[in-house]
């Protein structure tokens, strides 16, 4: 085939999708509808006459012909995003794209941020909070802080160790000393608990407690850290939070840390497609954040 003939949109379409193994996750990743990412994988499809994908219930699944297309597609946009970032980083060398965990951004990176930038006058920082994995594609972020349970390393990606996760019992100050006292793990229902993502962890941290967390004491559930520690800051309960996250507000006196059993909750990863190919800006912030952490 001609190369002026190639089906390059639909080859795209394919590419994300299978690299992604969904039609909905290519489409929020193309910025297109699912129906078009379907449109354009059937059309290629027909073009092969065969098939790519092996369609099932909710999921889809690439056919042999599919994995072996995928295989040179990805390499080969890789290679072409490579060289289109290093004209692109020439360019636009004091430019830096972050992208973090919402938890991450808010409790940790904002506010040490300016400390980076009169470090590095004249660097142009973008901070993206977003916890989604990314390709580091052209105009994308050039690095990523990542949190994880389990995982220590993501698909065709560099990671390194930033901090581990520990989890600690803290509520306002202020609110302690107008209501009952907490002297055992048992006290803490009378406050209510506030929670991240799901009630797992605070499930965990009775469980080392040696009790069992009552079907009663459920309460609200919220997104991510930052709007925890926001919750717990205004007395709406008690919250597990990420210990380094909580430090400066119980130095502060703002809150208070019940206890010192903690709770192991995976930790967070400075991510990159390739640490060595950096461009100076992102290379300066991933030594300045390992640097922070090393420190403590």
């Amino acid at each position: 085939m001609k190369r002026g003939r190639l089906p390059l949109t639909a080859l795209r379409s394919f590419e994300v999708a299978g690299r992604l193994e969904s039609f909905t996750l290519a489409a929020e990743e193309l910025f297109i509808s699912q129906a078009a990412v379907s449109r354009q994988i059937r059309e290629l499809e027909q073009m092969l006459d065969g098939p790519l994908f092996e369609r099932r219930h909710r999921s889809v699944v690439l056919t042999a012909s599919g994995r072996k297309l995928l295989a040179v597609l990805t390499s080969s946009f890789d290679r072409i995003d490579d060289c289109l970032a290093d004209i692109w980083g020439a360019s636009a060398s004091a430019d830096l794209k972050i992208s973090v965990e919402p938890s991450f951004a808010a409790c940790w990176l904002v506010p040490r941020l300016p400390e980076f930038c009169k470090l590095h006058a004249g660097v142009e920082v973008s901070l993206d909070a977003d916890p989604r994995t990314i390709e580091f594609r052209t105009g994308q972020a050039q690095i990523a802080i990542r949190h994880s349970a389990t995982v220590a390393a993501w698909p065709r990606t560099e990671s390194r160790h930033l901090m581990d996760v520990r989890m600690v019992p803290v509520i306002a100050s202020y609110l302690l000393k107008g209501g009952p006292p907490i002297s055992s793990p048992h006290d803490i229902f009378a406050y209510g608990l506030l929670h991240e993502e799901n009630r797992d962890a605070w499930s965990r941290w009775f469980e080392a407690a040696g009790i069992a967390m009552p079907e009663a004491a459920r309460g609200p559930v919220y997104a991510d850290d930052g709007l925890v520690l926001q919750a717990a800051l205004r007395g709406q309960g008690v919250a597990l939070l990420d210990e380094v996250f909580a430090e400066e507000e119980i130095r502060a006196g703002r809150l208070r840390q019940l206890f010192d059993l903690t709770v192991a909750n995976g930790a967070y990863w400075l991510v990159a497609r390739n640490f060595d190919r950096l461009p100076p800006p992102a290379a300066d912030f991933a030594r300045w954040v390992t640097e922070s952490f090393h420190k403590r």
